[in-house]
């Protein structure tokens, strides 16, 4: 594949400047704001902020997780996470059960509400990144893919990858 100044493209990546950089990290930034925009309306209109979206995408993904293993996930300080988990089961969204095995575990699952306003914030993000998705073609969207996990902690990509098997 061949770059716009006529380059394998392949071989332009081993030398990127750091002016490439500097335009990838921009980039990196302007994105999230993008991909976090639709969501933060809706998490405003319930005095929500990004941790409790975080906290019911994964409880969404996991039923039943822990605390312990979101704090492990969410890489947030216990004293935060409790702050959030009380709202949201105030609010009626999460519901924490005592672990049948160990009773000092607290077991988390979303209500009927907490899945519905999960819905809402994955669908608004689902329809962004499908477009993106969409525009920049599959080649595209694997190499992304590939920098994303590349990016990642080595305990994160553990827990990205366990994740990612469970809907397979």
């Amino acid at each position: 594949m061949t770059d716009p100044s006529g380059q394998n493209s392949g071989e332009s990546l081993l030398f990127l400047t750091d002016d490439q950089l500097r335009k990838g990290i921009e980039a990196m930034f302007f994105a999230y704001r993008g991909f976090t925009a639709d969501p933060d309306r809706i998490l405003a209109e319930k005095s929500y902020g990004r941790a409790h979206h975080r906290a019911i995408h994964f409880i969404h993904r996991s039923p039943g997780t822990t605390v312990n293993n979101l704090l492990n996930i969410l890489g947030v300080t216990k004293q935060s996470l409790n702050r959030v988990l009380r709202s949201l089961i105030e609010d009626g969204l999460v519901e924490s059960r005592v672990g049948q095995k160990d009773k000092r575990e607290r077991h988390l699952y979303l209500t009927d509400a907490g899945e519905a306003l999960e819905r809402e914030l994955s669908d608004a993000q689902r329809s962004r990144m499908r477009d993106a998705y969409r525009q920049a073609g599959p080649d595209a969207v694997q190499g992304f893919r590939q920098v994303l996990e590349a990016m990642m902690d080595r305990d994160m990509r553990k827990h990205f990858l366990a994740m990612k098997d469970k809907s397979t």
